[in-house]
């Protein structure tokens, strides 16, 4: 048995494909063939169930999955060890965030920390929370920023969990628009019963931020009017910029966006939490504490410096 054998065995059992695997890869489809096939011949039992065109685990499969997760993450971790033996001028960070901090937060540390650490290789993987924290249960992220809480105890035993910020969702229109009201808006803030009778640019199913605001209208016993949806941040923030209608998103994605105006969301008042995950369980390289640093650093700045966000971000823990 061998890390390539288990990386390629790790990809197949990801794609559920052969030949996706191969090219993700970069390997011939009958050199991938071999490998697995060596591979089951090692451990004398097959790992997987080959039907004409879908692929499935056997029991031996799913048994083998997670320790050559951890094998191959143990693995990586020793490379970047070696990698870092000559300082920060090397080494790898796997970032794991979710679609709004991504245009935010994310964004704005990334930038920061390229220019301290310009041959650092940066790895970033936007999902949601509970897709992050799989990752990082995975050994595929060193740490991911979450916006969720859930029961986090299946998934990671051994995470460690710090909150970083509490953010408000406001509401967006175009700059100049009368979505908004603007002067009431922006001084008392707009009701979610006002939100409801303006057209709505709304995320899709699934997003974190789609499912808080959902749950907020049905509470209220609202139904919200919508002139497109199941859309992304960006795509989100360019319909609201030309005028389609109004959103309810963080508020931290207003920096440097002069093309919209806002307003503070208000009866209810929603907040969320910002909060970055690691694994207690492995110990942090030196390039992702030089990145969780770097994250920190840039909320505190966000929080205390930005234009616009005082009343809005709060700095926690």
């Amino acid at each position: 048995m061998n890390l390539e054998q288990l990386r390629s065995f790790a990809e197949v059992a990801a794609t559920g494909h052969f030949t996706k695997a191969a090219a993700t890869l970069h390997l011939a489809q009958p050199s991938l063939s071999r490998q697995i096939s060596t591979l089951e011949k090692e451990l004398g039992a097959e790992l997987f169930h080959r039907a004409h065109g879908h692929i499935t685990l056997t029991d031996a499969g799913q048994t083998l999955l997670p320790t050559a997760k951890r094998m191959l993450a143990d693995a990586e971790a020793v490379r970047r060890d070696m990698d870092e033996l000559a300082g920060l001028r090397r080494g790898r960070v796997r970032l794991g965030a979710t679609p709004t901090l991504c245009v935010s937060l994310v964004a704005e540390a990334i930038s920061r920390f390229h220019t301290a650490h310009p041959g650092v290789e940066l790895e970033l993987v936007e999902k949601g929370s509970r897709e992050l924290i799989e990752s990082l249960a995975g050994g595929e992220l060193d740490l991911a920023l979450i916006t969720r809480t859930f029961d986090l105890a299946p998934q990671m035993p051994r995470l460690s969990l710090r909150g970083i910020l509490a953010e408000d969702l406001v509401v967006i229109a175009a700059a100049g628009s009368d979505l908004l009201n603007s002067d009431r808006a922006q001084t008392d803030g707009i009701t979610l019963a006002e939100v409801a009778d303006r057209p709505q640019v709304l995320f899709h199913h699934g997003y974190d931020l789609r499912e808080a605001t959902s749950a907020a209208f049905e509470t209220a016993g609202l139904s919200p009017r919508v002139v497109v949806e199941g859309v992304e941040m960006d795509a989100a923030l360019r319909f609201v910029e030309r005028g389609l209608g109004v959103a309810i998103v963080p508020a931290m994605v207003l920096v440097d966006r002069p093309l919209l105006d806002s307003a503070p969301l208000a009866d209810p008042q929603l907040t969320r939490t910002v909060s970055l995950a690691t694994r207690a369980d492995v110990r942090a390289t030196r390039a992702a504490s030089a990145m969780e640093s770097t994250v920190l650093s840039t909320a505190r700045t966000l929080a205390d410096t930005e234009p616009g966000l005082a009343a809005h971000v709060r700095l926690v823990g």
